[in-house]
């Protein structure tokens, strides 16, 4: 298991702050649930844990009932059969990070898409092995406006103790830049 690094972590619930009130989250291979577990912290409205580990899934769900999280919904299932099990309910905010060795994140992105788990305006966030090329998303889908500057966007990912791998540059009108991590992650956030 390789959890968000804090400092990506950070960074993240940097970007997400306006956005994690009161919504409704995927936390996808969720392992020890950090992701999740800080956007309830933070007001999220609930979060779907799926877990394929029995050990950590149940490590998790004794964790949420400590700390009192009664808006968390821990799943010990696959996250392919999650995805393709249809369940009606639509996510703002999916955490995404399946083991690096894996090499999934094209066809779960594709199967979220498909899937129609993502509500109007959903965030997806993404980590990658820096090693890789980046994933190809599904049409439509575009890279998540940080902030309107590119300078102010550089300065926040070195501010962040990261350091920017992808150029910032213009989309949809806005900047976004990738954060990586000492440790071999790549952030980004994406919107479908």
């Amino acid at each position: 298991m390789r959890p968000t690094s804090e400092r990506i972590r950070e960074t993240l619930f940097n970007w997400l702050t306006p956005t994690v009130p009161g919504a409704r989250c995927l936390d996808l291979f969720a392992g020890t649930g950090a992701l999740g577990l800080e956007a309830l912290s933070r007001g999220a409205g609930d979060v779907v844990f799926v877990e394929k580990s029995p050990l950590a899934a149940k490590v998790l769900r004794d964790n949420a009932q400590v700390l009192d999280a009664s808006a968390a919904d821990v799943r010990h299932a696959d996250a392919l059969t999650f995805l393709t099990a249809p369940s009606g309910k639509k996510f703002d905010i999916v955490f995404l990070d399946p083991p690096f060795a894996a090499d999934m994140l094209g066809d779960l992105c594709r199967l979220l898409d498909e899937a129609s788990v993502l509500g109007s305006g959903a965030l997806v966030y993404l980590e990658e092995d820096r090693a890789r090329p980046e994933t190809d998303l599904p049409p439509g889908w575009l890279i998540y406006i940080v902030v309107a500057d590119v300078e102010q966007s550089a300065a926040a990912c070195a501010a962040n103790g990261g350091k920017v791998v992808v150029e910032p540059r213009g989309l949809a009108g806005g900047r976004f830049c990738v954060v990586e991590d000492p440790g071999g992650s790549v952030a980004a956030l994406y919107q479908p």
